[in-house]
C-alpha cells in the first residue's frame, strides 16, 4: 500500500516488562501485522485483541499469567498500532478494513478452539469475527467494550472523545492511556505506549478509529453489527463480562451482553477496581480470571 510507514525498531528496544519476540504476517495491500505469540502451539488459543490508541504492550501482564495457565497467546497489533504497519492516511481506515486484516491473522495461523478477550475495539472486531467464524471460537471474555448499531444516543464524553481524538494538536497516546487508569504510570510506561508513534505522521489510525463507530443507524457497520448481534443473541458457548467500576465509557454495558446472550447465563460476571485500560491496571488478576474462565464448564 502507498503512503505506509513502519516505526524504527529501534523504538521498541528495552521496553519495561515487553520482552515477547515479535511475528508478523502479511495482509491484504502488503501491509505487515504484528502479533505475540507465546506458549505452546498444541495449547487451546486465547486471542486477546487491544482497542484505541493502545496496542500489545497493554497485555504484558497478563501473557505470562496466560501462559503458565496451559494457553497459546495471540494478541496482535492492529494495523495502525503497536509494530504494525501504519498507513498515513485515514482514509485507509474503515471498520471493515480492520475486521478483513485481522480476519487474515485467524486464517493464516489458522487459529482454532480460540477463547477471545476484547476491551474496546478489540470487543468492536472480534465480535464480528465471532459472528462471521463461530465454529473457531469457544468461548468468550467482553470487557470494558460493546457492539454498538447506531440506534441508541451517544453520550456526551464520547462525543468530546470524537472531537479530541481528530483535532487535538497534542495527541499524545500515554497520556490517554493514564487519563483512563486508575494506576498512576510511570514514564517508562507512558514513553512505552508512546513508542509506536515517532510523530503525528504516525498516528492516523489512532486518532480516526473513534470515528468509526457507528452512532448512526443509518451506518452500514451498525447494519452489519445488528447482524451480529443476531449470531450472538444464539450464542450457547459461555460468555463472561469482566468490566471496570471506574470506566465511564463503558460502564453498564455488561447487562446489555447478559440480557441479550444466553451464554451468559450462570457465568461468574465479574466487575474490578480499574478504568477502561483494565489490563493495565489489574493484569495479573484478570489473567487468572481467563484462566479460572477457560476451566470452568
Amino acid at each position: 500500500m502507498n503512503n505506509t510507514i513502519r516505526t524504527p525498531e529501534e523504538r521498541f528496544n528495552k521496553l519495561p516488562d515487553y520482552d515477547f519476540s515479535p511475528h508478523y504476517i502479511n495482509v491484504a495491500e502488503g501491509l505487515r501485522m504484528h502479533y505475540v505469540d507465546e506458549g505452546a502451539k498444541e495449547n487451546p488459543v486465547v486471542l486477546l485483541l487491544h482497542g484505541e490508541p493502545s496496542w500489545s504492550y497493554l497485555y504484558r501482564k497478563m501473557i505470562p499469567v496466560l501462559v503458565a495457565g496451559g494457553f497459546r497467546v495471540i494478541a496482535p497489533d492492529l494495523i495502525g498500532f503497536g509494530k504494525s504497519d501504519k498507513p498515513t492516511k485515514t482514509e485507509a481506515y474503515t471498520y471493515q478494513t480492520h475486521i478483513e486484516w485481522t480476519t487474515e491473522l485467524l486464517q493464516q495461523l489458522d487459529l482454532q478452539d480460540i477463547m477471545l478477550f476484547g476491551q474496546d475495539w478489540g470487543g468492536l472486531i472480534g465480535l464480528r469475527l465471532v459472528a462471521a467464524m463461530p465454529d473457531r471460537f469457544t468461548k468468550i471474555v467482553a470487557s470494558n467494550t460493546m457492539l454498538p448499531t447506531g440506534q441508541h444516543k451517544v453520550s456526551d464524553t464520547f462525543k468530546a472523545w470524537l472531537e479530541f481524538s481528530k483535532n487535538s494538536p497534542h495527541f499524545d497516546i500515554g497520556s490517554v492511556i493514564q487519563m483512563a487508569t486508575v494506576t498512576d504510570l510511570s514514564d517508562e510506561v507512558m514513553a512505552a505506549y508512546n513508542a509506536p508513534f515517532p510523530s503525528d505522521e504516525y498516528k492516523a489510525g489512532a486518532r480516526i478509529f473513534p470515528s468509526l463507530v457507528p452512532i448512526t443507524e443509518d451506518n452500514p457497520e451498525g447494519i452489519n453489527n445488528r447482524r451480529a448481534w443476531e449470531v450472538l443473541k444464539q450464542w450457547n458457548k459461555p460468555f463472561l463480562t469482566i468490566f471496570g467500576d471506574m470506566d465511564m465509557v463503558t460502564k453498564g454495558g455488561e447487562r446489555v451482553f447478559q440480557k441479550l446472550v444466553p451464554g451468559t447465563k450462570g457465568q461468574a460476571h465479574t466487575t474490578l477496581h480499574a478504568g477502561h485500560f483494565i489490563q493495565e491496571d489489574v493484569g495479573e488478576e484478570l489473567a487468572g480470571l481467563l484462566v479460572e474462565f477457560y476451566k470452568s464448564k
